[in-house]
């Protein structure tokens, strides 16, 4: 059985950006661990998160909701890539690699809240 949100190419998008944010933040330092490594993971997981709760049941209204809490972790994680990236924990290859991603996904997701009103 599939589900909605499984079809939705901003959710298989965030879901391959957390990914790739995993991979990234294996070779921060161990004192990141409990702080940005944590972080970034967390918000990056949760816009996949909540596109798929929102999606499943709900009203337009409420699936909207669920999707400015995703637009808001994506941009939490671009502040949280800005850190990183200050500390000198990723070059800027990696910075904007993860940059232009999330800029996709903010538009992909500004998008389909549009077409929700």
């Amino acid at each position: 059985m599939a589900f909605k949100f499984e079809k939705l190419k901003v959710w298989q998008k965030s879901i391959d950006l957390s990914g790739d944010v995993n991979k990234l933040t294996q070779s921060f330092p161990k004192d990141e661990l409990y702080i940005l490594t944590s972080q970034i993971k967390r918000a990056t997981d949760s816009i996949a998160l909540n596109i798929a709760e929102g999606s499943t049941g709900q009203t337009n209204k409420e699936f909207n909701r669920f999707l400015s809490i995703a637009l808001r972790s994506a941009i939490e994680v671009v502040s949280c890539l800005h850190l990183v990236k200050k500390r000198n924990l990723i070059n800027q290859n990696q910075f904007q690699d993860i940059y232009e991603k999330l800029t996709e996904i903010v538009k992909m997701i500004q998008a389909l809240r549009k077409t929700l009103h």
